[in-house]
């Protein structure tokens, strides 16, 4: 792309991030992120005391395909510069999820009556990034089509332990056709800050789902007559981590509302 156009693609995407940024600032958005300015990075987020930043950042590099870290922040700062010029952690994600002592105890649209001086922001890579990708390369994807919260899915699959934190790994489902299988895994292997390929195909019986029309969290989509569930690691994989730590006190993103960057999704891409 040329440099000029480049600028003026890249000066409209931030363009409606800052929109989209305000209506979720004032409450006025506060449904899930998928298929929202596409081409922009969007990030799970963890947000704990700083006591406990070091084992969870250490589980973030033990877990690289479901905690592909791309931010974290100075304790109780909540700018992430080089994520977005003005971006306020404590009120730019549509929904928040606390918790405490591992269970989740409220869920609110804005942390300002919550912060502290000692939290530290972890944000960590999702697949609504690769959806885009999916998207620009005549994919469908079922979840944008259907305007639904995409199936996520809690697996039998084990991540690797850190400190306090441990769990298995939560998994998005997405369902496509043969052909379109193979295409959707070499599109999303060039992303690996977006969770890369998928980490299972097929029967999702062999990764401890009984019904893949019941999901954990977010919605059911529809599976036609011969396509494959694909299954790629999800960035819901730390609240599950969280569940079992019993921090006394914990933030994250409410599952399908995520944090939008003013980063694209290619500055992250591999070849």
């Amino acid at each position: 792309m040329h440099t000029g156009a480049y600028s003026d693609f890249k000066n409209n995407l931030l363009d409606q991030a800052s929109e989209l940024r305000a209506r979720i600032r004032s409450g006025d958005h506060t449904a899930p992120t998928s298929g929202q300015a596409n081409s922009l990075l969007q990030g799970n987020v963890v947000i704990l005391p700083s006591e406990w930043a070091g084992d969870f950042l250490l589980y973030c590099q033990n877990n690289p395909v479901a905690c592909p870290l791309i931010g974290m922040s100075q304790p109780g700062d909540p700018a992430l510069p080089d994520l977005g010029h003005d971006l306020d952690i404590r009120t730019d994600v549509p929904e928040y999820q606390v918790f405490r002592n591992g269970e989740r105890a409220e869920k609110v649209t804005d942390l300002k009556s919550l912060w502290q001086d000692d939290l530290v922001t972890f944000v960590l890579g999702c697949s609504f990034s690769f959806e885009d990708a999916l998207i620009r390369a005549g994919l469908s994807v079922r979840n944008v089509d259907e305007g639904r919260n995409v199936s996520m899915f809690r697996s039998n699959i084990a991540t690797r332990p850190a400190g306090r934190f441990s769990g298995n790994m939560v998994v998005s489902m997405r369902p496509f056709n043969g052909a379109d299988a193979i295409r959707a895994i070499q599109i999303t292997t060039r992303l690996p800050k977006a969770h890369g390929a998928p980490v299972h195909i097929g029967d999702p019986a062999l990764i401890g789902i009984q019904d893949v029309n019941q999901p954990d969290f977010g919605d059911p989509v529809t599976i036609r007559p011969g396509e494959l569930p694909l299954f790629w690691a999800c960035g819901v994989t730390p609240q599950l981590a969280l569940e079992n730590a019993r921090l006394p006190f914990a933030i994250t993103h409410v599952p399908g509302k995520m944090l939008l960057t003013e980063r694209l999704n290619e500055e992250l891409a591999v070849l």
